[in-house]
């Protein structure tokens, strides 16, 4: 099949679904291996690219979704409805982060870790469908394990998890409070820098 041919068939296919389509249902449909559905779509994105087009091919896990550019969404919603946009307050974002950072995690341990009850913002997450049940824990009263969905990746444009900024390293003090280990090396290497050396002090040189 020409490429040309190929690259319309997947435009097509992706502007019908309206959905992420799966790498795997594009091989079985254009019979073409992983590598070959890959290229062909990474080939299509920096076309769209160059082009200024108003939409864009994103990759979304093991998927694509053809969708319109994100800086074009305050153009676009009015035609659909007239609900504001959702926002999330700092408790959601935070409850969000936690989650992102720790897939498969309990409420439980998400209060835990925030120090108050998340009830109501879980329940926002879920509705805003930012994260989802993906099972129970093998513990006692089985409680349920959330972890981030296909549309939080979306909405916070990556691919995937891995694309996460690494958090700084960070140790318990003797307090039981967290400690930056960065912020200690760099507070410990001024001081290293700004101590006079005992020679200099005694007024003495080597």
């Amino acid at each position: 099949m020409e490429i040309d041919k190929t690259k319309s068939i997947i435009e097509a296919i992706l502007f019908s679904a309206g959905r992420i389509v799966e790498t795997k249902e594009l091989m079985a449909i254009l019979e073409l291996s992983n590598e070959d559905v890959d290229t062909i779509l990474q080939n299509m994105k920096a076309e769209y690219e160059e082009q200024n087009r108003g939409i864009e091919i994103i990759k979304v896990d093991n998927g694509y979704q053809l969708c319109s550019k994100k800086e074009y969404y305050d153009y676009i919603y009015p035609i659909f409805d007239n609900r504001a946009k959702p926002n999330l307050s700092t408790a959601a974002l935070e409850t969000l982060s936690i989650i992102a950072y720790n897939p498969k995690i309990t409420r439980a341990e998400i209060e835990q870790i925030r120090g108050v009850n998340s009830d109501g913002t879980i329940y926002k997450l879920l509705e805003y469908n930012l994260i989802e049940e993906v099972g129970r824990l093998d513990a006692p009263g089985r409680p349920t394990i959330y972890s981030t969905t296909k549309e939080f990746l979306k909405m916070f444009g990556i691919s995937s998890l891995d694309e996460l900024p690494e958090l700084p390293k960070y140790k318990i003090d003797e307090n039981e409070q967290i400690v930056i280990d960065e912020i200690i090396e760099d507070k410990t290497n001024e001081e290293k820098n700004e101590a006079p050396s005992p020679t200099e002090e005694e007024g003495h040189s080597i």
